[in-house]
């Protein structure tokens, strides 16, 4: 059995406390009230108030800590150092429209690394987490990233901007560039899962841009911890600060930064021409 640190054990306890909550309200998702942020942009209560039980959880067991959440934004600790990275419910446009694909995550960020994730469905109670140099988990079993090194054989996921947010004519750009080359590409809309299944070899790869830290920070150790490659779209580390990604194996990254980057050349070539 994987032996748990006792940070992992504090963040997994204020996930499966949080998650009771969400649980609950999505079997009565049509009564909850919900306020608009933004256009297709939503907030539930179920959001908010499963991100104050991991605040509370969490600050109780770590009061040194500091918190950077969807929410809240960010809330300086005594060690300015370390905070928690927090995400109460990714997939909530899923959770709103009663599709049971959204998640709880929750990392450690210390001196701008990421060294511990959590993520968690707890409809169907997976459990994936990660510590530094400790590999990766699904409840207490190892994962490992899948093994394909071709992108013929590979099934991808990404996202697609929704209503309001830039990035569309670059992701369909992308989406079209890699339909001919690879067996699939999936949208299930909740990026903390979509790298935790690249981690679990569910997924061989992963890309997306203009993602919140919050979406992909327990993800990118995931990720590395199952063996995988973890950059951003240029091919850097400053996936936390710019918010874009590519996560798979090391043999289909290179792949598929060539794939994106041809796809970008290609419609900036047209944009320029109209």
């Amino acid at each position: 059995m994987a032996r748990r640190s006792p940070l992992i054990n504090v963040m997994v306890s204020a996930v499966m406390k949080a998650s009771r909550g969400l649980r609950r309200d999505f079997g009565e998702v049509e009564h909850l009230q919900v306020s608009k942020k933004g256009p297709a942009d939503f907030v539930s209560t179920a959001d908010r108030k499963a991100e104050q039980i991991l605040f509370e959880e969490l600050s109780t067991a770590r009061p040194d800590f500091g918190f950077i959440m969807e929410e809240r934004g960010e809330i300086e600790g005594r060690k300015p150092d370390t905070r928690f990275i927090i995400d109460p419910l990714d997939g909530t446009t899923n959770f709103l429209h009663g599709l049971p694909h959204f998640a709880l995550t929750v990392a450690v960020e210390e001196r701008g690394e990421i060294v511990a994730g959590v993520t968690y469905a707890p409809l169907t109670e997976d459990l994936f987490w990660a510590e530094k140099g400790q590999g990766a988990y699904l409840n207490d079993a190892r994962l490992r990233v899948a093994g394909r090194d071709k992108l013929e054989t590979a099934l991808l996921a990404t996202g697609i901007p929704f209503k309001g947010k830039e990035g569309a004519e670059e992701s369909v750009a992308e989406i079209e560039e890699f339909i001919p080359s690879v067996a699939g590409i999936r949208r299930f809309g909740a990026a903390s899962l979509d790298l935790a299944y690249v981690a679990a070899g569910r997924f061989d790869g992963f890309w997306e841009d203009n993602l919140n830290i919050w979406d992909i920070a327990a993800g990118i150790l995931l990720v590395r911890e199952a063996g995988g490659y973890v950059s951003d779209i240029s091919g850097r580390q400053d996936m936390l600060k710019n918010g874009s990604v590519i996560a798979s194996n090391d043999r289909l990254h290179s792949p598929m930064e060539r794939v994106i980057k041809r796809a970008r050349r290609n419609l900036a070539k047209k944009t320029n021409v109209s």
